[in-house]
């Protein structure tokens, strides 16, 4: 194995300059307000072209989290198709700076529906998508009846994504923290989630600030939280995979998580 891709999730105005203050080789960042339905439009001076420009002479590779009020697998006509509307344009925009991917959350149905009508509307997301680049579904800390909280849930959704013409560009993002308050022991989950999903393209290493199973998607800096160390150190090292920090703090903050994590790689 390589040199691990380490990096961190930062603003979007200049992602570049904040990977190379981090000495990362990766950055995350939203193209716009995560809690807004608008239209994304890239904050770069150089626009699209500029950023990848500037990316690939820094050597840092650059990946989009899409906003967090899309949710694909509602059965609320107001929230879905806005949701896959905005999904392909956060997609396309993200292609145009030349990310490796763009992380979404796997979303949710109401605790009085059939979580199958949620994998059903995923299918038909995927299926419709224009995808220059990759989609990584990733898995959610809360609520009973979300699509990607428990290993159970990614199997099932997986399952209902076969066949589709667009199955190979959809890859997973694994949280640590989701993992743990959503109930699933990390010691172990890398060869669990590969067995489902056949891949995993990206890890979020963060600490959870609350207990096991809580269902609380509350990030902490590494070694601050109470994600088991060991096992939180095990899903980056057996991932294999790009890993980003999403974790407070700013610079200094996560600076001393990247260096927590390469004492332990």
């Amino acid at each position: 194995m390589g040199a691990m891709i380490l990096g961190a999730h930062v603003d979007r105005d200049d992602p570049v300059g904040e990977a190379i203050a981090r000495d990362a080789g990766i950055v995350q960042f939203f193209l716009g307000d995560p809690q807004s339905w608008r239209t994304p439009v890239l904050a770069h001076p150089g626009g699209a072209a500029g950023l990848r420009e500037q990316a690939e002479q820094a050597g840092v590779q650059l990946v989009v989290h899409a906003p967090y009020v899309m949710n694909v697998a509602s059965s609320n006509n107001r929230i879905r198709i806005p949701s896959r509307k905005l999904l392909q344009q956060t997609v396309s925009l993200a292609a145009e700076v030349g990310a490796i991917g763009v992380v979404v959350h796997g979303g949710h149905v109401t605790a009085s529906e059939d979580p199958f009508v949620g994998f059903a509307n995923w299918r038909k997301c995927v299926d419709s998508l224009e995808l220059p680049i990759p989609i990584f579904i990733e898995n959610t800390a809360g609520g009973e009846n979300a699509m990607a909280r428990r290993l159970e849930r990614i199997d099932q959704l997986w399952t209902s994504l076969e066949g589709s013409p667009n199955a190979d560009r959809v890859g997973f993002c694994l949280d640590t923290c989701h993992a743990h308050a959503g109930g699933e022991e990390l010691a172990g989950l890398v060869e669990k989630v590969r067995a489902l999903t056949g891949r995993i393209d990206l890890v979020h290493a963060n600490d959870s600030r609350d207990g096991f199973d809580s269902g609380a998607d509350r990030h902490a800096n590494l070694g601050h939280g109470q994600c088991d160390p060991d096992g939180l150190a095990e899903v980056v090292r057996l991932a294999g995979a790009p890993t980003v920090v999403e974790t407070g703090g700013g610079l200094a903050g996560q600076v001393a998580d990247l260096d927590w994590l390469r004492s332990r790689l």
